[in-house]
Parts: C-alpha cells; structure tokens; sequence
C-alpha cells in the first residue's frame, strides 16, 4: 500500500508542484500585492523561456517513424483534431455558457493534443512510444495553425477575438522562436555530439515543469483578485475537466475497436487524446489574449487535474493489456486442447 502512494504521488508530482504554484502566486499576491504586480512583470521573461524550451526538446526527425503506422497516425490526427475539438466545445459551452471568460480558457485547453509528457505516461502503460516520438512534431504545428481557426470557430467571446491578429501573434511570438530553437537544437547536437546533447535535452526535459510553476506563480500572484471574485466557478471548469476525460476515454475506446487497432496503438491513442498541451496553449493565449486573468485560470485548473488523471488512465490501460494477455493465453490452451482430443 505504501508502495502503491509513492507510485502515485511520483507520477503526480507535477500537479503538486503547480498546486503548491498557485498557493504560493495566491499568498503572495494577496498579503503583498506590489510584490505580486512586480512578479506579473516578469511573465513575458518566463513565457518566452517556456517556449524556447518547449521548442529546444521537439525531436524533428522522428517524423521518419510515420511510415510504419499511417492508419493510427491518421485515426489519431482524426480523433484529436474532429472529434476532441467538438467534444471540448459542447461540454464547455453547455457548462460555462454564462461565464465566456471561462468558456474560452476551457475550450482552448480542451483543443490542443499534448506534444510532451503524454509519452511518458504512453511508456508506462507499454504503449507505442516510437510512433509517439512521430507525433510530437505534427501534433506542435498542427495545432499553432489551427489555433486560431478554433478560436474564431468556437469562442462568442466578449475580448476581441481575430484570426488575423492571433495568427501575427502567433508568427512573430512562437514561429520565431520555433525556428531559433530548431537552430540551437541540430546545432548543439553537431557541436557536443550524441550523448551530450542527450543529457543537455534531458535537462531542458526536466527544467519545464519548474518553469510552468513559475508561470503559474506569477499570474495568480498578478491576478488574485479577479481570480478569487470568479471562484465560485473553479467547480464548474472542474467538471468539465472530468467530463472531457471519460469522454475523450470513452471515445478512445470506441476508436481503437472499430479501427481494430492493436493494443500499443490503442494505449498510444488513449494517452495522446486525454493529454492536453496546457503549457504552449497557455503561452499562445497570453500573447494573442493579452490581460486575461481568467481564461489563463481555467487552462491551470485544467492542467493541475491532468496528471492524476493520466495516472489513473495508465493503471486502467495495463489492466486491459492483462486481462488481453490472460484470454489470449486461454484462448491458446482450449485450441490446443481441442487439438489433443481424438
């Protein structure tokens, strides 16, 4: 039982790490509010350090790996950018139709497949993780040039909301830095050579979550007030969160049937479909949505749920791959034992 907790905080402990952020941003900014306004100063710092390591770790090459699972790949693109997009609008718009506010944080957290750490909870539930490697760098421009097509689809939004200025913002903020990052990306990997450059990546890998933490400090120590007049629906945007999640479940499921997918790509699907990519979202809004205290709110909440939830999905994906290996297995003894009758 001990064992089991340590599992559980381990493989949660980002959601703690940015429980433990938004206490702290909260205190901070509620018991000295000059220090919280000095600290909201600072986010565009951070924000562009969050997007230049998010864009440092994208291994590009791995879009080779495609070729071998084109018919996931393609029911998984259809499922994270047709159906999840829908399913995250009908949800928020039925939920948080009286707080747009709200409405428009959850829809973007709700339309964007993760690029990152989906892969290492698909690597504990014995998922597809090559395949997964391939998607990273589709799923990270897929979803830059779809933002604000989803944004002008989805939003009746009461902040100015348009295509055309989200798309400037998009360019010169994260296509910039995108292509600096790839640079300093091949470039150092050519200069420090292969194992190096593996443990400098690993080091940017590990220095994200700490940076988000930090973001997350400065916008509730920057926005407590707003935050704390709206907090009544915190519990709403919650629900929705565990709405989206048995439904993106859910649809997995059905997916990975009627495709017959095998259970690797099934994991894979389950995992990158549940897995939102809070952190680029996050700082795509702040830059196209600037003075938006809560639609960023709604996209922490929704990020600090995230990690028991992909925990718990793990447990129940190796679940079914026991309970298919077990009628596999007895499926094989009756055969033979069919076979030894005369």
């Amino acid at each position: 039982m001990l064992t089991a907790f340590r599992n559980a905080v381990h493989a949660s402990w980002i959601s703690l790490l940015l429980m433990g952020s938004i206490l702290a941003g909260a205190g901070v900014g509620h018991q000295w509010p000059a220090v919280g306004e000095a600290l909201g100063g600072q986010v565009d710092r951070t924000l562009l350090t969050l997007v230049g390591l998010l864009f440092f770790g994208v291994r590009f090459e791995a879009v080779a790996r495609l070729r071998g699972g084109l018919r996931a790949i393609g029911l998984i693109l259809l499922a994270n950018y047709l159906f999840v997009p829908a399913i995250g609008y009908a949800i928020a718009s039925v939920l948080l139709a009286g707080q747009p506010l709200f409405m428009i944080g959850l829809m973007i957290y709700f339309m964007s497949p993760c690029t990152d750490w989906f892969l290492g909870f698909t690597r504990l539930a014995r998922g597809n993780v090559a395949l997964g490697t391939a998607l990273i760098p589709v799923n990270m421009v897929a979803q830059l040039l779809l933002y604000p097509v989803y944004l002008h689809l989805f939003t009746r939004s009461p902040v100015e909301v348009e295509a055309g200025i989200i798309g400037e913002t998009v360019l010169h903020w994260f296509f910039a830095p995108l292509a600096i990052a790839v640079l300093a990306h091949y470039g150092l990997r050519r200069l420090l050579g292969e194992t190096r450059f593996a443990r400098l990546l690993h080091r940017a890998d590990q220095a994200t979550p700490w940076v988000i933490a930090l973001l997350v400090l400065e916008i509730f120590a920057a926005n407590i007030g707003v935050i704390v007049e709206h907090r009544a629906v915190f519990a709403w945007v919650l629900l929705g969160v565990f709405l989206f999640f048995v439904a993106t479940f859910l649809l997995g499921e059905g997916i990975s049937r009627l495709g017959r997918l095998d259970y690797p790509e099934h994991a894979l699907l389950t995992m990158n479909i549940a897995a939102r990519n809070a952190p680029l979202m996050l700082a795509v809004t702040m830059a196209a949505l600037p003075g938006q205290p809560l639609v960023y709110a709604a996209l922490v909440i929704g990020m600090l749920v995230e990690f028991p939830h992909l925990t718990v999905l793990q447990r129940v994906l190796l679940g079914q791959r026991r309970r298919g290996a077990s009628a596999s297995h007895s499926s094989v003894g009756h055969t033979r034992g069919a076979i030894r009758i005369p």
